[in-house]
Order: C-alpha cells, then structure tokens, then sequence
C-alpha cells in the first residue's frame, strides 16, 4: 500500500475514539484496502507487465476515493438537528447524537433538557427493550409537561407509531405540549420489528412467552419521570389495534401511574382486571373494522388464529368499564355528526368517565390519519383530537 495513503488512513482511524463503532469501521476499513491492495497487485501484474505502464498511482487514487465515499456514506450524513461547520465539528456532533441512545449501562438518571427525538434501550426481566421519546419545542424544563405513551398495534413498532403520516401523533404533541413516548413491544428481532403486546389473551410472542410489559412500561414511566419535569397527575396511554388492548391492561394493572387510557381498534383482552382505583377510558372504535370486529371475534382480515384471540366486543368493552367505574345513568351522546357519534357515561367514581366513540367506516385504521394500510381512515372525527379532548377533561 502506499506508505503517504496508509499514513492517511491512520489519521483517520484515530480520530475516534477506541472502542466506538466509528473505530471499528475505520479498522475494518483498513485491513479490507490492504487485502484489495494485494488481491489487485497479483491480478494486474501480469496486464502491468503487458501494458509496460506503471500503475502506482491509480490503486491510490481508487482507495482513497473509496474510503472517501464511504466515510461520507456512513459518518457525514447530518442528523436532524447537525449544524454546517467543520469536519471535526461533525464528527463531534455525530457522537453527541449517538450517546442520546443509551444502552443497557446508561445513566438513565440524565436530565433530557431539550426538545428532539431520543431513542433509548433499557434492561428488563432479563430482556433489552427499546423506546423513543418526542420532546416538542415548547418543552420548558422549569414547568411540568403532561406525557403520552403511544402502542403500536400488533406486528409494528415504535418507528411506524412514531410515523407522523399515519398517526400524526408528533404534530399533535408539537401543538399541545405534551412529550410522547413510543415504547417497542416485544420482538425477537434485534430491529425491534414485527413486535406484539402481552395483553392479555392477545397477542403472539409476547402473549405466548407471558412478556411482563406491563413491568417494562413501568419501568420506562418512572424513568422518564427521573429524567423530565413530567406533571404525574397527567400521564396517559393510548394504543392501536394490540396496542389499544395492551392500554386497557395497563388501567387494569396501572392506575396509580395512569389518569386515564384511549383504545383505538383494540377491545379489551385482559385475563385479570382489578384495578386498585377508577381510571377513565376512551375507546374509538369503527363499526366496520374487519380485523377486531365491532361485535366480537377476529375478522377476516385479522391475524392467524393462534396469534390472536376470539376478541371481545366493542359493547362489552365499554360496559365492563361503566361497571368497574361505577358509572351511573344514561349514556349521554356529545358528538352526533356525519359518519361517526360520541357517548358519554357519568358521573362515575373517583370523577372519572367512559366515553365510546364509533366511526361507520375506516375499517381497522386510525381515524383523522392520511396513511393507512388498508381501507382509508375515517375523516369525521380526529382520534388525536377526541381523545386530547377527553384527556383534558382529566
């Protein structure tokens, strides 16, 4: 190898730090030019000698070239927030921006201070589980923010519930304030994807492996706690599909740390439910939703049988909650519009409601969302909105 390019490549290994994934690439890089380098030198010999022209410099210029376009490729593609500036400016922000993703071993007393996005993987029941938090641009470390915990429905994971497009859950955060965090259901995936919710009765691995995601969901609560001015009178789940089902186990096993929960396409799954307080609930469901049908079982279009569950009916759902809340009276309609009402039942105890919320159409989606798998959401009501709405009244 050239001695001025290997006297390069060395430089530039050095600029990380030992142990980082920056210096174990620029290593790898090295010794992978070095193998090219002898490889080329025993193929071209003979066409070298044929040609009588010298080839000295173009293996140098290649590789260099090469180790260019891939140090540019995998280190200077700027992050969100990167700022234009020098080449070691860049690097030091690239580092800044990979120590927000802490590992099992992390201090996960940190204060998180600014607004952004940060992922972070934790440690539980012997498990490394994954979550990202959205801190909106009016947070104010000085003042208490309300937090949200979004699930993602069964098969996804915290990116496709953190997708903007399909749940605009980030845009609703930036509006009202509140931090957002998009806990990974269990996978056995190292990507976290294709991951499900023990919910009870549903569903997949995480069912079927008996995961304690309530313990995980625990976990990551009073961690952020630690790490935010987060107002604890204020804290709210709500869930898609597996997801919504996994949010009405946590007011079941959750109602300490829960004011209040909203199910979208998700009924209640749980096995056991004796919650220690009255706890509001929301549940939005569309009367034709082919996966989690309105009036019970799994349709259709829902997962294979033993991954899921004969699922309850979005009336009983509801009416085991008036039940446990002990909710009194009539069911009072506070939304009555073109393809989709709204039921209110109170009083209840502790000051808590249940509210029933049904679109005609938008299958098993999201309503107000502009990306959907399937069927198109439902635009007559704006899940984000009535349920902020409804947390409000908390």
């Amino acid at each position: 190898m050239n001695g001025k390019f290997e006297i390069w490549l060395h430089r530039f290994i050095l600029v990380f730090p030992s142990g980082t994934t920056g210096y174990r690439f620029a290593r790898q890089l090295f010794r992978w030019l070095r193998l090219v380098k002898h490889t080329w030198s025993r193929d071209n010999l003979r066409i070298t000698r044929k040609r009588k022209t010298p080839m000295k410099n173009r293996f140098t210029r290649s590789a260099f070239a090469l180790a260019l376009f891939a140090f540019s490729v995998v280190f200077l593609s700027p992050p969100v927030t990167a700022q234009d500036g020098t080449f070691r400016q860049r690097l030091k922000e690239r580092r800044m921006q990979r120590q927000q993703e802490a590992g099992p071993g992390a201090d996960t007393n940190a204060r998180i201070t600014k607004p952004g996005d940060y992922t972070f993987t934790i440690r539980h029941d012997g498990l490394t589980r994954m979550y990202q938090v959205h801190v909106p641009a009016r947070y104010d470390a000085s003042k208490s923010a309300p937090l949200l915990f979004a699930l993602h429905g069964g098969g996804g994971n915290m990116e496709y519930q953190a997708d903007d497009e399909k749940y605009g859950l980030i845009t609703k955060s930036e509006k009202e304030g509140f931090v957002v965090v998009f806990p990974n259901g269990f996978s056995k995936r190292r990507n976290g994807k294709f991951a499900t919710w023990n919910a009870g009765d549903c569903c997949g691995t995480a069912r079927d492996d008996n995961v304690d995601d309530v313990g995980f969901i625990r976990q990551v609560a009073a961690t952020i706690q630690r790490r935010m001015n987060i107002d604890r009178t204020r804290i709210f789940a709500t869930g898609m599909s597996n997801g919504g089902m996994m949010s009405y186990r946590l007011a079941c096993e959750m109602p300490d740390v829960f004011k209040a929960i909203a199910s979208v396409a998700g009924t209640d799954s749980t096995r056991n439910c004796s919650p220690a307080n009255p706890i509001s609930v929301l549940h939005i469901h569309a009367r034709n939703d082919p996966n989690v049908l309105f009036t019970g079982g799994a349709g259709p279009k829902s997962q294979p049988k033993s991954t899921v569950t004969d699922f309850t009916s979005v009336d009983d759902s509801v009416s085991k909650w008036v039940r446990m809340n002990g909710c009194t009276g009539a069911s009072q309609r506070i939304v009555d519009k073109a393809g989709a009402y709204c039921d209110m039942y109170s009083p209840c105890r502790g000051n808590t409601q249940v509210q029933l919320c049904v679109t005609e159409t938008g299958g098993h989606s999201w309503p107000g969302a502009t990306e959907t798998r399937g069927e198109p959401a439902s635009q007559a009501i704006s899940a984000n909105d009535v349920m902020w709405d409804f947390f409000n009244r908390r």
